[in-house]
C-alpha cells in the first residue's frame, strides 16, 4: 500500500504526542489501522531517532553524574525496571541510558573510559557486566527498547539479509549476471552494494 506524504506526516505528528515504549505502538496500530505493522514501526523509528539526535542534554557531565547517582541510590530494589523507568521519564531510548550508565560504571570501576567494542558486548550480553543488579537494569532496557540497541540491531540484520537473499533469487530467476557483495569486496572495490549488474539494463517504467 501507498503511503502518500499528508499520511506520513500525520503519523509523525501522532508521534509526537507519545512515549517511545511498545504502548504507544499500540496506540499508533489503533489509530492508523489501515498501516502495516512493519510500515508503522518503520516511521515509528524513524521519527524518534530524530527526535533522539537533538537531544545532546543527555550526554552532558552533569546528566550523566544524575542518572548513574540515581541508580546507585535506587539499586535496593533490584528486580524494579528503574533504568527503564528513568528513560522513560526523561524520555531517552532505553538502550541509550542503559549505555550511559554502564559506561560511567565502568569508569569507576577501572579508573579509566572503556573500549566501545566492551561496552557493544555487554549491552548483547548483560551477563557480562560485573555487577548483577545493574546488569538486570541493563537487560530491561535493552529488550524494551523499540528503536535502539542490539535487539533492535538484530532485527534489522535480518530484515536486511532476507531481503538481500529475495534479491538474488530475483536476478537469478531474471538471468541477469552480477557480482555480490563478497565478490566485489575482494576486488577491492571501495563501495560494496549487495549486487552490481555487470551488464547494464533499461528500465521502462509504464
Amino acid at each position: 500500500m501507498k503511503l502518500s506524504k499528508a499520511q506520513y506526516d500525520e503519523i509523525a505528528q501522532f508521534l509526537g504526542h507519545v512515549q517511545p515504549t511498545r504502548q504507544s505502538l499500540r496506540k499508533l496500530k489503533e489509530r492508523f489501522p489501515s498501516q502495516s505493522q512493519s510500515t508503522l514501526l518503520s516511521i515509528f523509528s524513524q521519527e524518534y531517532q530524530k527526535q533522539i539526535r537533538t537531544q545532546a542534554k543527555h550526554h552532558t557531565a552533569e546528566a550523566i553524574e544524575t542518572y548513574y547517582r540515581y541508580l546507585s541510590g535506587v539499586m535496593k530494589n533490584a528486580g524494579a525496571p528503574v533504568l527503564l523507568e528513568l528513560a522513560n521519564e526523561v524520555d531517552f531510548a532505553p538502550s541509550l541510558m542503559a549505555r550511559i550508565v554502564l559506561e560511567r560504571f565502568l569508569q569507576e570501576q577501572e579508573g579509566t573510559i572503556s573500549s566501545k567494542t566492551l561496552i557493544n558486548s555487554m549491552l548483547r550480553d548483560p551477563s557480562q557486566i560485573p555487577d548483577g543488579v545493574l546488569a538486570n537494569q541493563v537487560y530491561q532496557c535493552t529488550v524494551n527498547d523499540c528503536c535502539y540497541g542490539p535487539l533492535v540491531d538484530c532485527i534489522k540484520h535480518a530484515i536486511g539479509h532476507e531481503h538481500e537473499v529475495l534479491l538474488r533469487e530475483m536476478l537469478l530467476e531474471k538471468n541477469l549476471s552480477f557480482l555480490a557483495e563478497e565478490q566485489l569486496r575482494a576486488k577491492g572495490y571501495d563501495k560494496t552494494p549487495d549486487f552490481i549488474l555487470e551488464v547494464p539494463v533499461d528500465l521502462v517504467l509504464d
